[in-house]
């Protein structure tokens, strides 16, 4: 397959006759794809598992913590962002290469200020975007959480378009018509599937609330994306964790003032007492909702590096669908066959979603790049 593809942009660059004048003093490069080193699709493969697990066990502890005796939002959405300190030992491994004393950045950095106002206006909204998620896990099935979880795709492609200039293809469009629909079969179910013993009015309120999140979540990632294009300007694995660090920093701190102000930490003792599993499973619970989470957030940043934001944004999409089957084997869910028609919806919204992106990344089969020698440019074509 790669000596195929070789052997096409060989002869794609020997129809072009070489200016002695022009071409002297540079040389070309072909870089395929596919010929990825090993240890790259190594370490993609392993943000995957990380983004896939930690999601996954993150969730299904959520939901244990608030079937066992939890009950309050504050905390749940504080374990969201407080298991940050995982991530800071990552910015030693990942530190940015020394400037290249022979080349001159046009680029200089933001002024400290201006990174401190957005991560600071990044912190509330994932606060915000939290605290959404942990009403939603409260007064919803794991089930019916993690399938409007899934409609994220479909918003993140609406933000794109207007954040981050991504083109509406028919696929994307029956996309969003079948994640639309996904979730509305879902609230229309909302009486018969209602297994969290909560009122309507809760339900609906859970419902609402896991919607915004999602809408949320995928405002976030658009805007992180619109950061690092208008004003990192440089993608690099430790400005993506500066961005997973601080942000959560803040949306600690939210949560803190929240859990304080609400009267909720008045409560926490009484909790862990009443607690089902007993006092060492609530405090290990809370730890590993903080831990898997972390994990989550690892892989993300991970692909968000290795690939892109919108690549990490459609794995994570991925792993929603097998929550809920994990849902009924250890929480008893029912999965009647209006939710099966809605996963399959789901489903099928995701791998248009999907092949609309194969079908882009098939457009550029090889990147064709010149260097000259001289100068150190680099010019790439695809």
């Amino acid at each position: 397959m790669e000596s195929a593809q070789e052997l096409e942009l060989q002869n794609t660059v020997g129809d072009r006759e070489p200016n002695p004048h022009t071409d002297s003093s540079a040389t070309i490069q072909l870089i395929v794809p596919g010929s990825k080193h090993f240890r790259w699709w190594l370490r993609v493969s392993l943000y995957i598992f990380f983004l896939l697990a930690g999601q996954s066990a993150a969730v299904l502890l959520g939901r244990l913590y608030f079937d066992k005796g939890g009950n309050s939002k504050w905390m749940a959405t504080f374990v969201q962002s407080a298991g940050f300190p995982v991530v800071i030992p990552f910015l030693f491994f990942f530190t940015p290469p020394p400037p290249n004393s022979t080349a001159t950045s046009s680029h200089k950095p933001p002024p400290i200020s201006t990174l401190a106002l957005l991560y600071l206006c990044f912190g509330l909204l994932l606060a915000g975007d939290n605290l959404m998620y942990s009403y939603g896990l409260l007064y919803l099935p794991v089930s019916t959480y993690s399938l409007l979880c899934a409609t994220q795709l479909g918003f993140n492609a609406v933000f794109s378009f207007f954040l981050n200039s991504q083109k509406f293809t028919a696929l994307i469009l029956n996309s969003l018509f079948l994640l639309t629909i996904s979730a509305s079969l879902l609230a229309i179910h909302a009486g018969s599937d209602n297994t969290t013993n909560v009122s309507k009015l809760k339900y609906t309120i859970g419902f609402l609330c896991t919607l915004g999140a999602s809408v949320t979540y995928s405002l976030y990632l658009s805007l992180i994306q619109l950061y690092f294009q208008r004003v990192i300007k440089n993608e690099t694995f430790s400005a993506i964790l500066n961005m997973q660090i601080y942000p959560s920093f803040v949306a600690t701190c939210v949560c803190i003032v929240g859990l304080f102000a609400s009267g909720e930490w008045r409560t926490l003792n009484g909790e862990m007492k009443v607690y089902q599993k007993g006092k060492v499973s609530y405090v290990m619970t809370l730890v590993w909702i903080a831990v898997t989470w972390q994990i989550a957030s690892i892989g993300m940043l991970g692909l968000v590096f290795e690939v892109s934001s919108l690549f990490s944004n459609v794995i994570g999409t991925l792993g929603l669908p097998a929550v809920p089957i994990l849902a009924v084997v250890f929480f008893g869910d029912k999965m009647d066959g209006v939710k099966v028609i809605s996963l399959l919806l789901a489903l099928w919204g995701f791998l248009s979603y999907v092949y609309q992106h194969y079908l882009d990344d098939s457009k550029c089969k090889a990147t064709i790049t010149r260097v000259d020698v001289n100068s150190g440019a680099r010019i790439e074509l695809c």
